[in-house]
This record gives structure tokens, C-alpha cells and sequence, in this order.
């Protein structure tokens, strides 16, 4: 009998995201998992450079945005990319701190899916494939994937860090820095 081993939410409740909340009162919520299938099929195709590395974590960081991103329209197109944003500069700080402690990470740029700081693969990761595997959120395939959250719908901006970071630090380096893009705890 085959036996499935599905991936783990880690973070120091079980099963329990890391909710935070802005400035603005747009919700944020950043969950740490094993890599997906899919990853660890084409690592070598998406992250050339990591090839050697025994662990690799998957940092998944949700936006809520304040409108639904099912259309394309400039008052959108302007909200993903302040989205990004705000997920670039977060992404560069929790990145710099652990490669400064001697941890290979790395941010997938949500516009391209390729890495900001490594070689970039053959191919692009997915960040809503990823979601969508990790997650379970339902997607709807419209012009680009647009993912479904259960609180907030469509509202939604997903971006991805992978690093070799054991799960506890990089909650504890998240929990640090997240204040400092203004993103409490709630």
C-alpha cells in the first residue's frame, strides 16, 4: 500500500498561520511549510543554485489586498504592484538577516517567479501553484490564476521565500521584522 506523506503547516502552533496586520487594517498571513511536489520535482529547474541543500522551507506570505484581483484594471494593476512592493522590501530584510547568519534564502519575485538573490532556473516558480498545493486554496483560471482565500476572496496577493532556515528561526525572524514594515501582530 502506498502511503502519501503531505506537506506540514509548521510554526509554533500547529496548523496556525502567523496573523498579522498593517497599518492600513489589510491583514497579512505568513505560514512556513516543507517544499511542494512540485518544487522538490524541479528544484534544480527553478533554483539552480540550491541543488546541495538537504532542507529547504517554503515561507508562504499572503496580502490581503484592498480590492478583489479577479479583473485587470489600472486601480488593480497599481494595488498588485504596491502589493509586491511592500512583500520586496519584507522579503529583503528577513533575506539579508539570515544569509548574514549564514542561511541560504532567497525571494521569488512575484511578477517573474524567478529568485531576486540566486541564479534564476530554467523555469519560473508558481506562487499560486504553490498556494494552491500547500494551501489547498481553490483557484480560478482567468486571464492569470487568481487565488480564492477563505476569508477574503480574491483579495488576495500570494508571494513566496524559500530558505534553509529551521522553521523556529525563521519565525522568530519574521515575528522581528515584521514590525518593522508595519505589519503587527493582531
Amino acid at each position: 500500500m502506498n502511503t502519501v506523506n503531505y506537506p506540514q503547516v509548521y510554526t509554533s502552533e500547529q496548523s496556525c498561520p502567523i496573523n498579522l496586520v498593517g497599518k492600513t487594517g489589510q491583514a497579512v498571513q505568513i505560514s512556513i511549510h516543507s517544499p511542494s511536489q512540485y518544487i522538490c520535482a524541479n528544484r534544480e529547474r527553478i533554483l539552480p543554485d540550491w541543488q546541495h541543500q538537504p532542507d529547504l522551507w517554503v515561507v508562504i506570505v499572503l496580502q490581503q489586498s484592498r480590492y478583489q484581483l479577479i479583473t485587470s484594471t489600472t486601480e488593480i494593476e497599481i494595488e498588485k504592484e504596491r502589493l509586491r512592493e511592500k512583500f520586496m522590501r519584507f522579503g529583503c530584510d528577513i533575506a539579508f538577516n539570515l544569509r548574514d547568519r549564514g542561511y541560504l534564502t532567497d525571494l521569488i519575485d512575484p511578477r517573474t517567479g524567478y529568485p531576486l538573490l540566486s541564479h534564476p532556473g530554467a523555469i519560473p516558480h508558481n506562487d499560486t501553484a504553490v498556494v494552491k498545493a500547500l494551501l489547498k486554496y481553490q483557484v480560478i483560471k482567468n486571464e492569470c490564476c487568481v487565488l480564492i482565500h477563505p476569508l477574503w476572496g480574491t483579495a488576495v496577493y500570494p508571494s513566496v521565500l524559500v530558505s534553509v532556515v529551521p522553521p523556529i528561526i525563521m519565525e522568530t525572524v519574521i515575528k522581528d521584522i515584521a514590525p518593522l514594515h508595519g505589519w503587527n501582530q493582531e
